[in-house]
This record gives C-alpha cells, structure tokens and sequence, in this order.
C-alpha cells in the first residue's frame, strides 16, 4: 500500500520535460525564488577555499545565476546542464564576452561527463525535478575530483504548503510535489560516498496579490502538477472553487497571500580515497555558521 501510496507521487517525465521546454520563453519573469536562492547559494560559496578549474551547474535553467558563477570564478570553465534544449540554448547567450558556456542537456541522474572531471558541482533548485536522488548524487560524487566540493539547494516538505492543504481540502489527488526533507537527504549524500555533509533548510515567504499568481507563476517555472497520479481530465469548477475557498484562509490583514517555500541547502566534500568515513548515526547537521573549513588535504 505504501509503494501505490508513493507511486503517484512519482513525477511524469516526459511531462516534466516538455513543461520544461515550454517554460525556457518565460522562465526568467516567474523566477524569483530562484533568483533569490540561487544568490543565498552563491554566499555560501565564500566560506569554502577553492579555486575550480571546471564548475558543473545542475539545473543551470536561463542561465541568470550561472552568470554570476562566471564573475566568481573568472578563469574557470562552466558546464551547465538542463533537460531542457531552449533552457540550455537561453543560458548560453548569458555567458560574458570571451567565454563560453558550455551546454549539456541531460538529467542529474545520467550526467554527460567524465569521471572525475569536476572541481565543483553547483546545483540551484534541480533537485526537487529529479527522478531518484541517490543515483543524482552517485553521479555528483563520480564526476567530482577528489576533494572536489558539491553545492546544492533543494526544496524541503513544506514547499507550497498552503497550497497542498487548499487541494487537499477540495479532492484527494495529488496537486503538489512530495519534496524529501532535510533528513532524506543528508542519508542519500552519505549512501552515495560524499563526505563531511553539512545541512541547514530556511523558509522563505513570499507573497501575492490573487492566487492566480501564484499558479501562472508555477507554470511559467514549469512546476505545475507533474505527479503521475495527477487527474487527467479536466479540474471541474467546483473542486476549483473549494480549493481557491480553502486557500482564503491564509490571507493576511494586508490582503496578500502566503506561499511558502522551505529551502533545503547542502554542502558535501567528493571522496579523498581511504579517508572517506561514514557516521553509523546519519548525517552530520548543523547550522552554515559552523562551516568554516577548506578544501581537504590531499593524501
């Protein structure tokens, strides 16, 4: 029961792609969450020494944060990588004068490079579309250098939750990812081999006027309901009317509403050979505050 329970949860893939492929036009207008991670991500990379010869972007989308990993790190080379074709097609136009972004498309879980060939992998909310993590982050760890960092934000459970209790209260199909929470996935760092994880998660609020922002939003982002067990036929006007009825509740005194979104962020190190050593207890979490460290040594 368990497995069917999950099962319509899974999401859709080729849906998942051609959502992708339609939101490259638009993305950019909607992607404000994006943005606003993408950069809490790109500070988080001060407190890590490192000078990467090849950086391999996750999930580069249009190419607006990958942009700034060029004027971070001046000299090195950036692959991104999308499943989308217009979306890696939008981001190379991104790259500065004089340097190329490289395009890949592809999934997180078959990436298209060489082993050990990465000084860095820098992931900004890919995660959450991706079919099975712990081949995702088998991967991560088989194309990082040793010693080589892995940076990523995902999305945690809470993510839309407003908007999953709306739905809930007016059918009983899924209308909202199940995201993994911070827990799920420090336990698949360490089963994939990649070291000394840290974790922290935060929630970010943002607000609108009318839901149906939010909803053109998520369209334009190309994350609207791609779970396989989403109703295939048309949503009748009564089961609209009492999930928008049920999302009223959420309006604050200013006449805005709320959507959620917890941030899960992640940092792990690629294997150093026979120093690689895996807690018995789980992950190691802790606050960001406490990673102040450099690059391990080398054996």
């Amino acid at each position: 029961m368990r497995d069917r329970e999950n099962a319509v949860f899974e999401l859709d893939r080729r849906a998942l792609r051609r959502a992708f492929e339609r939101a490259a036009v638009g993305y950019d207008q909607a992607a404000v969450a994006q943005r606003e991670v993408g950069q809490r991500l790109l500070e988080r990379l001060d407190q890590i020494k490192l000078d990467p010869a090849v950086i391999l972007d996750v999930g580069c989308a249009t190419g607006a944060t990958t942009a700034l990993l060029f004027k971070k790190y001046r000299r090195a080379r950036i692959v991104g990588l999308e499943r989308a074709v217009g979306m890696v097609a939008v981001a190379r136009k991104r790259a500065p004068w004089l340097r190329t972004l490289y395009g890949a498309v592809g999934e997180p879980e078959t990436l298209p490079l060489a082993d050990a060939s990465c000084d860095l992998i820098f992931s900004n909310l890919a995660l959450p579309w991706c079919f099975d993590l712990d081949r995702a982050f088998s991967e991560f760890r088989r194309v990082l250098k040793p010693g080589g960092a892995l940076l990523f934000s995902t999305l945690g459970p809470d993510t839309l939750v407003e908007l999953r209790r709306a739905w809930h209260s007016a059918d009983s199909h899924p209308h909202v990812h199940a995201f993994l929470d911070l827990h799920d996935v420090g336990d698949a760092l360490l089963r994939a081999g990649l070291t000394e994880p840290v974790m922290d998660v935060e929630r970010l609020n943002f607000t609108y006027s009318e839901l149906d922002g939010l909803l053109r939003d998520l369209k334009a982002l190309g994350a609207g309901n791609l779970n396989a067990g989403r109703p295939r036929g048309l949503t009748g006007k009564d089961r609209w009317r009492a999930m928008r009825a049920a999302y009223e509740q959420w309006r604050a005194p200013d006449g805005t509403l709320p959507a959620t979104c917890e941030v899960v962020y992640g940092h792990a190190w690629g294997s150093v050979g026979e120093r690689v050593r895996r807690p018995a207890a789980g992950p190691a979490v802790f606050p960001l505050k406490r990673l102040r460290r450099s690059r391990p040594d080398r054996e």
